[in-house]
C-alpha cells in the first residue's frame, strides 16, 4: 500500500463515527436471504421507535435532574445545614452545568456524532448522582448537580437533533414529541420516588436511565444525515435503509439529503458575521425564541419548587399534590404527542401559551386575595383551592405545547451546516434563562407568590404573539423543505 493510501485510510479513520453503528444490520439487501426471520428490524416504524425508545433515557435523566430538587427540599435542607438561598444555589447549579454542555454540545455532536455525544453525556451524569449520594456538605453536593447538568446540557441538545434525522416525515413531530414526554415521566419518576425513599437512596436511583443508555447505544445506528455530512456514503445508506427498512425503496430520500449535503458543503465555514444572513439569522431566531420564552414562562420554577407553592397555597400534602401534578404533566405531554402530527405546531403552540397565560393570571389572583383574608375562612380554602387548580392547568396548557414543540422546531428548522453552532446558541440561551428562573424562583415566590405569577403570565401573553407573527408551521415537511423555507 503505497503512502497516500494510508494517509487518506488513516483520514477515512479519523472520520468514522466515535461509536460504530454496529454490524448486526449491516448484511443489508446483499444477504436478503438471511433477514427473512427478522421481521422485527423490517418494519420501518419499530426500527425507528426502538431507537427513539434507548435515546429517550437520556432525557428521563434530564426529567429527574429536574424533579429531584422538589421532593428532597426539606430532607437536604435539614441533614446538611441548607438555608434558603444555599438550596436555591444547589436547584440552579445543574442549570449552569448545563450551559456549559450547552456550548459544548453542537461541536461534539458534530464531530464524534450523535450517540457518542450521548456517550459522553452519560458520563458525568452517573458522578454527579453518586457525588450527591455520598454529600456530606455543599461542596459534594454541589459539584454533583454540576455534573448532572452537564451531561443534561448534551442530552437535551443531542437526543431531539437525533431524533429529527432519523424520523420518516409524517412521523417526525410525534417522535420529537417523545423526547419531552420522556422528560416528563423522569420527573414523575422523581416525584413518586421522593415519597417513599430518602434523598441519598434517590440519587443512587438517578444513575439508572444512564447505566442502561451507554449499552442501549451500540444496538441503534447514527443518524444517516450526519453520516452523509462527514462523507461516510456507506454507512451513511445502510443505516437509513435500517431505519425505513430493508424493502423500503430509499432512493428518493437518499438523493434529498445528498442534494442538501452537498449544497451546504459547497459554501465555506460559517463564522458568527454569517449569522446576519436571513437564511440563518431568522430560524436561530425563531428556535432562541421559543426556548427561551419555555424557560420565561417558568415552567421549570414551578416544577423544581412546586411542594414549596403548594405549601405557600396551604396544600397539607405538598409532595403528594407535586406527585399528581408530574402524573397530569405525563398524560397532557401524551396528547400533544398524538396530536403534534396531526394539528401541526403553531396550533398547538397558540393553544398552550393562551391556556398558560389565562392559568396563571388565576393562580395570581388568587394569590393576591389570600392576603385579604383570614387562614380559618372557608373564602382562603376556596382560594387555595383555585390556586393548586390553575397551577395544574397551567402544566397541563405547558405540556400540551410550550413544554415539547420548542425542541422539536429547533431540531427541524436550524440549517444542517449551521446546526452545531447554532443549536449550541439556542440550547445556551435556553439554560441560561432557566438558570435564572430557578435562581430566583424560591427568592421570588417568599418575596411575593401572587407578583411571581403575574410576571409568568406577561410573558406567556408575549409568546402568544410572537408564535403568531414569527413560527413557520412544519408539519409535514421534510427538514430539506423546511431549510427552503428560510431562502
Amino acid at each position: 500500500m503505497s503512502f497516500r493510501e494510508e494517509t487518506e485510510e488513516g483520514r477515512n479513520d479519523l472520520r468514522r463515527p466515535f461509536l460504530h453503528t454496529g454490524s448486526w444490520y449491516r448484511m443489508g439487501s446483499r444477504q436478503s436471504s438471511m433477514l427473512e426471520s427478522s421481521q422485527v428490524i423490517r418494519d420501518s416504524s419499530i426500527s425507528v421507535l426502538a431507537c427513539v425508545l434507548i435515546v429517550a433515557l437520556g432525557p428521563i435523566q434530564f426529567g429527574f435532574t429536574c424533579g429531584y430538587s422538589s421532593p428532597t427540599q426539606a430532607a437536604i435542607t435539614r441533614d446538611l445545614g441548607l438555608t434558603v438561598s444555599e438550596y436555591s444555589v444547589f436547584g440552579s447549579l445543574s442549570n449552569v452545568g448545563a450551559m456549559v454542555g450547552a456550548i459544548a454540545s453542537g461541536q461534539i455532536a458534530e464531530y464524534i456524532g450523535r450517540k457518542g455525544s450521548l456517550m459522553i453525556a452519560a458520563i458525568p451524569n452517573i458522578i454527579g448522582w453518586l457525588s450527591i449520594s455520598f454529600a456530606q456538605d455543599t461542596s459534594f453536593l454541589y459539584m454533583g448537580r454540576l455534573l448532572e447538568g452537564f451531561g443534561v446540557g448534551i442530552i437535551s441538545y443531542t437526543v431531539p437533533v437525533y431524533i429529527a434525522e432519523i424520523a420518516p416525515q409524517n412521523m417526525r413531530g410525534a417522535l420529537g414529541s417523545v423526547n419531552q414526554l420522556s422528560v416528563t415521566i423522569g420527573i414523575m419518576l422523581a416525584y413518586l420516588l421522593g415519597l417513599f425513599v430518602p434523598w441519598r437512596i434517590l440519587a443512587v436511583l438517578g444513575v439508572l436511565p444512564c447505566t442502561l443508555l451507554i449499552p442501549g447505544l451500540f444496538f441503534i445506528p447514527e443518524s444517516p444525515r450526519w453520516l452523509a455530512k462527514m462523507g461516510l456514503t456507506d454507512d451513511f445508506e445502510t443505516s437509513l435503509q435500517v431505519l425505513r427498512g430493508f424493502d423500503t425503496d430509499i432512493t428518493i430520500e437518499v438523493n434529498e439529503i445528498k442534494r442538501s449535503v452537498a449544497s451546504s458543503t459547497k459554501r465555506s465555514a460559517i463564522r458568527f458575521v454569517d449569522l446576519k444572513r436571513r437564511r440563518y439569522y431568522f430560524p436561530l431566531m425563531v428556535g432562541i425564541g421559543l426556548l427561551v420564552l419555555q424557560q420565561l414562562g417558568g415552567i421549570n420554577g414551578v416544577l423544581f419548587y412546586s411542594s414549596t407553592i403548594f405549601e405557600s397555597a396551604g396544600v397539607s400534602s405538598s409532595n403528594v399534590a407535586t406527585f399528581g401534578v408530574g402524573a397530569v404533566q405525563v398524560v397532557a405531554t401524551a396528547v400533544a404527542t398524538w396530536l403534534v402530527d396531526k394539528s401541526g405546531r403553531r396550533l398547538l403552540l397558540m393553544i398552550s401559551s393562551i391556556g398558560m397565560t389565562i392559568s396563571l393570571v388565576i393562580v395570581a389572583v388568587a394569590f393576591y386575595l389570600k392576603e385579604f383574608v383570614s387562614p380559618d375562612s372557608d373564602m382562603y380554602n376556596i382560594l387555595s383551592m383555585v390556586s393548586v387548580v390553575g397551577v395544574v392547568t397551567m402544566v397541563i396548557a405547558c405540556s400540551l405545547g410550550m413544554g415539547p414543540i420548542p425542541w422539536l422546531i429547533m431540531s427541524e428548522i436550524l440549517p444542517v451546516n449551521i446546526k452545531g453552532l447554532a443549536g449550541s446558541i439556542a440550547t445556551l440561551a435556553n439554560w441560561f434563562v432557566s438558570w435564572l428562573v430557578t435562581m430566583t424562583a424560591n427568592m421570588l415566590l417568599a418575596w411575593s407568590s401572587g407578583g411571581t405569577f403575574t410576571l409568568y403570565a406577561l410573558v406567556c401573553g408575549f409568546t402568544v404573539a410572537f408564535v403568531s407573527l414569527w413560527v413557520p408551521e412544519t408539519k409535514g415537511k421534510t427538514l430539506e423543505e423546511i431549510q427552503a423555507l428560510f431562502r
